[in-house]
């Protein structure tokens, strides 16, 4: 069963966190990490600017898990915190249905 993880956080260096994740995802394809993330949608709150919601999916919660897992990971999590004004929350979703309308 496909999984995602809904990160929730606050941030106004949003361009700093980008520029993280671009090379993090950069370096993961040239070393040819098998796993990784499937897709990735970063949502920005209308109505609070400084807020994003951030859907990673997986194709699977023990993927997800052993990404998680990866140190290079841990490292990453650990400098988008020090880019955000709050501590993130985590929702963890098995995904049932997806399509396109």
């Amino acid at each position: 069963m496909k999984f995602a993880q809904i990160i929730d956080f606050e941030t106004e260096r949003a361009d700093e966190m980008r520029d993280l994740i671009r090379r993090y995802e950069e370096k993961a394809r040239a070393e040819g990490r098998k796993i990784a993330p499937v897709r990735r949608t970063l949502l920005k709150d209308r109505d609070n600017p400084n807020r994003y919601l951030a859907v990673v999916e997986f194709d699977s919660y023990e993927e997800a898990m052993a990404n998680s897992d990866n140190p290079e990971t841990t490292e990453l999590s650990k400098q988008l915190a020090a880019l955000s004004t709050r501590a993130p929350a985590f929702t963890n979703c098995d995904i049932q249905e997806q399509g396109d309308l």
